[in-house]
């Protein structure tokens, strides 16, 4: 008979979860998004505006320039934020969870139900890929230009400290990767308050301009933006990779929207975020029509000289804020892709008791630490790396873009002619955007491409290997359940305990199973045969955790299924098996069994000698099941598998 029950609750609320509640959406998770939603957009303006004003780009300085530049920096925030995010993207809320994975997962759920064709799945696929693939080229980059880019404000009021700039940026992100493995929750609880503050003297600093030169606030009509464009033609693209820096970081209110949900991340944008960003670029803009010497750094000159090193220090936390924000997501983007299947396991150390997605991955961590200090070693300065900087995040919004258009039509049913238009809207300027930014490849950009493209071969080698090997390993395989009805016929020794066998599907033998009868020549009073899913949703309702079937005799077959923003505990999932179907299962007469499956001289079908010699090594490097599934060693039982 089979037996689907509910669960009883599991670990804590996550933030996510606490949408619907009372408190949710106000200041407190207002101030605590500030600290990690707009770490990297806020810092922007330490950069953005002076690049726009880069003499490089071949613009003659002058006020209708400066005033053309501030309205398409203000409408693109408009438009690119706060219209497509903050307005639309947001609504696409895959469980709680946004990001570029759980977007795709949405949409192949939108499609799937229809009778979809292959080659639209995978094409769904192949996005969520490559907006995956671009957030690791942007979490390279992200650290180095925003702390390095603070740790230039010395230079405003100490040129000679210039020499230092560069090993102090080294030793702060050093710093900065040295603790991840700390977590978060600690530094976590005043990230709000110091960006509040951050966003305070941007605003203030701002709005002191503007009041000293209220011209500057024509270029909120965007007829300012239009004539730039049309007036400069041979300049435009240049300008616009330069404008797309104001944009970096939209992409993480989407992303990051799990935290917290959309309602505290849309009015902590359009009362905190939005206002304080909008003056600043303004304060700036009407600083250099009243000092166009102040080009140089136009941020720092803000302030007046006793406010520069206050304000440097406090530009230091903001970006050491923005770059916890990134590195904390590719460490969650990491454990998603190795749930999803697209990765070999690794080790995640859980960093919090409380939020389960607080986590740290040392691997992953100390990659990205080595990256980004070739990058600031390299560039040496936030105006050359700005140059690499934008074209990751430009196509990680067209893959957004086109997903979140599949969700509207597809699953919210929205009008398709709305919908095309919408697409065709965002779509054209997010593809501006890259067409723009494609042309700093050859002075940077290439280097986060090359990033993206290598973590893609990664991603998709890892993928269809495994599917190679299961298919390999499914011919050796035998059926279940007449398995055990015919060992049950001739049972061999039983034992005291409860034995639970790890399989990769839940109609088929174990070999784990296999080699504990070959070998030890025994059957444990109990046995679970296991198997362990991940769905295709950031979490599995309690209902439809566990389904469990018995085979008789003792011998139950049992489907685990969790989400991929769930780690798979398997020791509770077998303490909630017996709770709810009343088995005497004592966690020390307990034994684990599972086998790892490897590939011995016969080459895989389907994959080039390059690429399975990638895959085997990924293989043979990737983390121990028994770390994965969270197994205790000391009532574990590995066994070798190997097919030829």
């Amino acid at each position: 008979m089979t037996v689907s029950t509910p669960l009883r609750p599991a670990g804590p609320i996550s933030p996510a979860d606490t949408r619907g509640m009372p408190h949710a959406g106000g200041a407190g998770l207002m101030v605590a998004a500030l600290g990690v939603v707009f770490g990297d957009i806020g810092t922007s303006p330490l950069y953005a505006f002076k690049e726009t004003l880069n003499p490089e780009h071949g613009i003659v300085f002058g006020p209708e320039v400066v005033l053309g530049l501030l309205s398409l920096i203000f409408w693109g925030l408009m438009v690119v934020v706060t219209l497509k995010y903050v307005v639309f993207v947001l609504r696409a809320d895959h469980d709680g969870e946004g990001g570029i994975l759980a977007l795709e997962a949405l949409a192949r759920q939108a499609v799937g139900g229809e009778g979809a064709r292959l080659w639209m799945l995978k094409a769904l696929g192949l996005l969520g890929l490559v907006g995956a693939a671009m957030f690791y080229g942007d979490s390279l980059i992200t650290p180095a230009i925003s702390v390095l880019s603070a740790i230039e404000g010395l230079e405003v009021e100490a040129p000679a400290l210039k020499p230092f700039v560069i090993p102090i940026t080294l030793a702060v992100l050093v710093g900065l990767f040295a603790i991840q493995r700390k977590g978060t929750g600690t530094v976590g609880r005043v990230f709000g308050p110091v960006m509040l503050l951050w966003f305070a003297a941007l605003a203030v600093a701002g709005l002191w301009h503007v009041i000293q030169q209220p011209q500057v606030l024509v270029a909120l009509d965007p007829r300012h933006a239009v004539r730039f464009l049309v007036t400069h033609r041979a300049q435009a693209l240049s300008v616009l990779g330069a404008v797309f820096l104001a944009f970096t970081g939209g992409e993480a209110l989407y992303a990051d929207m799990g935290h917290f949900g959309a309602r505290p991340i849309r009015l902590a944008w359009m009362f905190i975020a939005l206002p304080a960003l909008a003056l600043n670029y303004f304060g700036q803009g009407a600083l250099v029509l009243a000092n166009p010497a102040a080009i140089d750094n136009p941020f720092y000159r803000l302030f007046p000289s006793w406010g520069v090193v206050p304000m440097v220090v406090l530009a230091a936390m903001a970006t050491v804020i923005a770059s916890q924000a990134v590195i904390s997501g590719a460490f969650s983007l990491t454990a998603q892709a190795m749930r999803m299947g697209y990765l070999p396991r690794m080790e995640v150390v859980q960093t919090s008791g409380q939020a389960m997605g607080q986590i740290y991955m040392p691997g992953v961590n100390w990659l990205l630490m080595a990256g980004v200090l070739l990058l600031v070693v390299g560039f040496r300065s936030s105006s050359a790396l700005s140059a690499a900087y934008g074209i990751a995040v430009s196509i990680t919004m067209v893959t957004t873009t086109l997903l979140a258009g599949v969700v509207a039509y597809r699953l919210w049913r929205w009008n398709r002619v709305a919908v095309l238009a919408g697409v065709a809207i965002f779509a054209g300027v997010d593809l501006t955007f890259v067409l723009a930014n494609s042309l700093k490849i050859v002075h940077g950009g290439w280097f986060t491409l090359a990033v993206a493209l290598v973590v893609m071969v990664v991603l998709t080698t890892w993928f269809k290997g495994r599917h190679l090997l299961i298919q390999l390993v499914a011919a050796e395989q035998l059926p279940l359940v007449p398995f055990i009805e015919s060992l049950l016929a001739h049972p061999p020794h039983r034992v005291h305990g409860t034995a639970v066998f790890v399989g990769p599907r839940p109609d088929v033998v174990p070999h784990a199973l296999l080699h504990n009868l070959k070998h030890n020549q025994v059957l444990h009073d109990q046995v679970i045969v296991l198997t362990v899913l991940t769905c295709n949703t950031p979490r599995v309702e309690p209902a439809q955790r566990i389904e469990a079937t018995s085979l008789g005799h003792g011998v139950w077959a049992v489907t685990a299924r969790h989400g991929f923003m769930e780690r798979p505990d398997v020791p509770e999932f077998i303490r909630t098996l017996a709770y709810q179907q009343g088995l005497a299962i004592e966690s020390m007469s307990t034994s684990y069994f599972v086998s790892r499956a490897s590939i011995i001289g016969a080459p895989l079908k389907g994959m080039n000698p390059v690429r399975q010699a990638l895959f085997r090594s990924m293989q043979r490097n990737a983390g121990r099941v028994s770390d994965y599934f969270m197994l205790p060693a000391n009532r574990l039982v590995e066994m070798g598998q190997r097919t030829v």
